[in-house]
């Protein structure tokens, strides 16, 4: 659970330590506004993404399952500045479905954590894995990140691309084919 007491402390502090007046008008609520913003991009550290892939469907289904462009935004650990972008899960079920909604709640809720797109990434793939026991998993996230956009080398516009294949996706070029290509829409 998120102290919003501490991180309107530290708030406080930080603004002090940049020379600004906590008084001042425009910074008053601040650390409160803060606080309340760091409980909700956060909500997902205490929180079991595999129980939102508990109800299936058994519908027979061997093929595969794409949820495309599914929109994220995270917290780089680094810096703790956004990155953002869309998350691509493939799946090939063993017979159940789960709805297309729960997929994008373990998006939510990984993506609500200090984190590194390449753990996110592995985290989704792993989660379903371990949730569905699927024949595959194929995961693929496109992001900006705002420590690239807005500091260091300051480079709007590039995009870090991360992948995670388990199962079939991993074991045959044509099943991660068929998938790359659905997901560029071709």
């Amino acid at each position: 659970m998120v102290d919003q007491r501490k991180i309107e402390e530290a708030v406080l502090s930080i603004i002090e330590a940049i020379g600004e007046d906590p008084k001042r008008q425009g910074l008053v609520g601040t650390p409160r506004r803060i606080a309340e913003m760091y409980a909700e991009l956060f909500m997902g550290i205490d929180l079991d993404p595999k129980g939102e892939l508990t109800v299936s469907f058994e519908e027979g289904h061997h093929e595969m399952v794409i949820l495309r462009d599914i929109p994220f935004y995270s917290m780089c650990e680094h810096h703790l500045l956004p990155f953002y972008g869309v998350v691509h899960i493939g799946y090939i079920p063993k017979g159940s479905v789960v709805g297309a909604s729960k997929l994008a709640r373990v998006v939510e809720i990984l993506s609500k954590r200090p984190q590194l797109q390449e753990r996110l990434t592995t985290q989704i793939a792993e989660t379903i894995v371990e949730a569905l026991q699927p024949d595959g998993v194929a995961v693929v996230i496109q992001a900006e990140h705002m420590c690239m956009t807005i500091r260091g080398v300051k480079k709007p516009g590039s995009n870090v691309i991360t992948s995670a294949t388990r199962g079939l996706f991993r074991a045959k070029a044509a099943t991660r084919s068929e998938f790359m290509s659905l997901v560029q829409g071709r």
